[in-house]
């Protein structure tokens, strides 16, 4: 196991940059996770640490050694990509000892290992199989046994899941958590879903058009986004947000948007006229049994059993409220809203920096 750390690391071709002087650190052991939407720098950054790209400034770090020069087979890392890889000529077995057959490893340390990785990964009764013989599923955990069996310091992992479907990627997730809390390996994982980034990860590192937007653990980057773009990437489904202007009369200070006034958390200041964007997840709004709130015309109301959601309109803007159980309310209904003011955020309506 070993420390990761970037250093001021940017990347460019030729005149256009990528990657514009990031820096963080992760820990030994750590489970961390970066998220972006496509084209945000994350691939180019774990491609960076694995040395399949060239650093165009700036300093990685392994084990506090300074890598930036070391090929990528002397970085003491292994990579799980989201084409698997797989030779197809060979063995599940055979693939998954190759890259110790390469480095001239005694047979019976071979052995030992492959059969290690396939009691980890319940491929015990495959290993005689061909890659084509195996199901999407079955083939990235031999990937990931291919990885296991290197017994390397890091494990890099290139959206793993992108190929597989919405059960399976499920099932996986729970796969790739309990390896790491088994192994205790420092791991760094890229995703464009943050389902998957949130019920992973120890951190998570939201990247955005080659910077670090926000670090922080799951929770912390659901409950207190520190700007726009992370508060609407994080969390399914997205946050609701409305542009208004920064209110205030009889009953208090107030955002007013789409001719409604929404109640603002204590603690958070702004200017009267302030120009700003009121941020409240599906899940922080309900519906009034009494007739009191903001007034809502229903759209789209959609069961899924435990939970319903509804697509509502307020004004010219959409809304979506999730809640438990199920509802009465049918489309073209009026309804009426509760926000819950302490889970509720406000964010300048020029820079999108959350207030307070």
């Amino acid at each position: 196991m070993a420390s990761v750390a970037f250093r001021n690391i940017e990347k460019a071709y030729g005149r256009v940059k990528v990657i514009h002087g990031i820096d963080f650190s992760i820990a030994d052991g750590e489970f961390v996770v970066l998220v972006g939407p496509s084209g945000c720098g994350k691939s180019t950054l774990l491609r960076m640490l694995a040395g399949l790209e060239e650093i165009s400034g700036g300093e990685i770090l392994i084990d506090g050694r300074v890598v930036n020069e070391l090929e990528s087979k002397d970085r003491d890392i292994a990579m799980v990509f989201q084409s698997y890889a797989l030779y197809p000529h060979m063995t599940v077995g055979e693939n998954m000892a190759f890259s110790l057959k390469l480095r001239s490893a005694d047979a019976k340390l071979m052995a030992e290992r492959v059969a290690n990785a396939a009691r980890i990964l319940n491929l015990d009764q495959l290993l005689d199989r061909y890659p084509r013989e195996l199901s999407g599923g079955q083939r990235q955990r031999v990937a990931m046994g291919r990885a296991i069996v290197r017994d390397p310091k890091v494990f890099l992992f290139d959206e793993p899941l992108s190929n597989l479907d919405a059960k399976l990627r499920v099932a996986m997730r729970a796969e790739i958590k309990a390896l790491h809390q088994r192994l205790k390996t420092t791991t760094v994982y890229v995703t464009h879903d943050q389902i998957e980034a949130m019920t992973m990860a120890d951190r998570i590192v939201v990247m955005h058009d080659g910077i670090v937007e926000q670090i922080g653990t799951p929770l912390e980057l659901f409950d207190k986004p520190r700007n726009l773009f992370v508060a609407q990437f994080i969390g399914s489904p997205a946050m609701n947000v409305l542009a208004g202007v920064w209110g205030r009369g009889g009953d208090g200070v107030f955002v007013e948007a789409q001719g409604a006034h929404w109640p603002v958390p204590a603690g958070v200041a702004g200017q009267t006229g302030q120009q700003v964007h009121y941020g409240i997840r599906p899940g922080d709004i309900s519906l009034a049994s009494d007739g009191q709130g903001i007034a809502a015309k229903v759209i789209v109301v959609e069961p899924t059993g435990a939970e319903t959601e509804l697509l509502l309109q307020v004004g010219e803007a959409r809304l979506v409220l999730v809640m438990h159980g199920r509802t009465s309310a049918r489309p073209d209904d009026t309804v009426h809203l509760r926000v819950d003011t302490a889970n509720a955020h406000v964010f300048d309506g020029s820079t999108g920096q959350r207030l307070g």
